[in-house]
């Protein structure tokens, strides 16, 4: 507590310091994913996140993902177009709102997610391996509720946005 106001300083919050150590590992995993999946697999770090959060959430429209990365939309749209010219990425079709124009992994697209799995393997073996089955078990639970959060964040405040959270 701040003696003069009666309020909790932020800088002793337990929980900046855990938000600030999320946004490292979100800073420091980009070198080793670019280097160890992306090179391998000719892909840009973008077409990477594409590819995943396509992956994860099935459709998503290009300001879905804007959301869900954070990056400019130019970028994004850069990484759809690459990825559809290579035949990863597809149209799909909103049945709701025939205006929204999501896209989804072609079934090249599956085929390519699938082999990137064994560099993703390795990726986690090396940056978690070691973390025993409980300690897997327990950030597993963590981070499922802080994606939760996060998404439900963004869906909250951008209610144009389709997230599974």
């Amino acid at each position: 507590m701040n003696a003069t106001d009666g309020k909790r300083n932020i800088t002793d919050s337990g929980q900046l310091d855990l938000l600030i150590r999320l946004l490292k590992i979100g800073s420091l995993i980009n070198l080793p994913m670019k280097e160890q999946v992306c090179d391998p697999a000719g892909l840009s770090a973008t077409e990477l996140k594409v590819i995943m959060a396509l992956k994860g959430e099935d459709t998503l429209a290009g300001h879905d993902l804007v959301g869900i990365m954070g990056l400019p939309p130019m970028n994004v749209s850069r990484a759809i177009v690459e990825l559809k010219g290579r035949g990863l990425v597809e149209d799909a079709i909103d049945p709701d709102n025939r205006r929204r124009k999501p896209v989804r992994l072609s079934p090249a697209g599956e085929l390519f997610y699938d082999n990137l799995v064994p560099a993703l393997s390795r990726m986690a073996e090396s940056l978690l391996g070691d973390l025993g089955k409980r300690q897997q078990r327990e950030f597993t639970a963590i981070a499922d509720s802080i994606i939760h959060a996060m998404a439900g964040w963004i869906t909250s405040h951008h209610s144009e946005m389709h997230l599974k959270g």
